[in-house]
């Protein structure tokens, strides 16, 4: 028996519909959209919401004043902090700008790199917490301007 061109191409086309379909499902449904990651809405130029976070001051860092705000509640052993990082110059984000909890060797402390916020200027990080926590835990913020020096500074998180 012979098949009519016409049928074979709905069906082929049908297909592809259905494996395209599944394929999509299969992409979403094992990650978590950035804003329940993370508690806030994710927006393409790493903005981030500024209604929950609790300023941590100002800290020096080399000659450099920088101001810090602590986001998504109280550093926890184990748990992912949230550090805003507002550099005293502009430079539309050409600056990496790295930040741990722990103690300054880094010992057991997961290091996160930087999102620039144009919108804000400012720097947004998310690094998780060693467990245990040392009794002395800092955020420690690594600057690193675009003609590569580095300087290093800390300040208290809320506990």
């Amino acid at each position: 028996m012979k098949m009519k061109p016409i049928l074979t191409v709905p069906v082929f086309a049908m297909s592809a519909l259905l494996i395209g379909c599944g394929e999509k499902e299969t992409n979403t449904a094992g990650s978590a959209s950035s804003e329940e990651a993370h508690g806030h809405p994710h927006e393409e130029e790493g903005d981030h919401a500024h209604d929950e976070e609790v300023s941590l001051g100002t800290f020096k860092a080399g000659e450099m004043e920088i101001e810090a705000a602590q986001g998504h509640g109280m550093v926890e052993a184990g748990k992912e902090g949230h550090l805003v990082i507002k550099l005293p110059f502009k430079d539309n984000g050409a600056t990496v700008v790295r930040a741990w909890i722990g103690t300054e060797d880094r010992t057991m402390s997961a290091v996160g790199k930087s999102d620039y916020a144009p919108s804000h200027d400012d720097y947004d990080i998310h690094a998780m917490a060693p467990s245990p926590l040392p009794a002395d835990a800092k955020w420690w913020v690594e600057v690193e301007k675009p003609d590569g020096t580095k300087i290093v500074g800390s300040v208290a998180p809320k506990m």
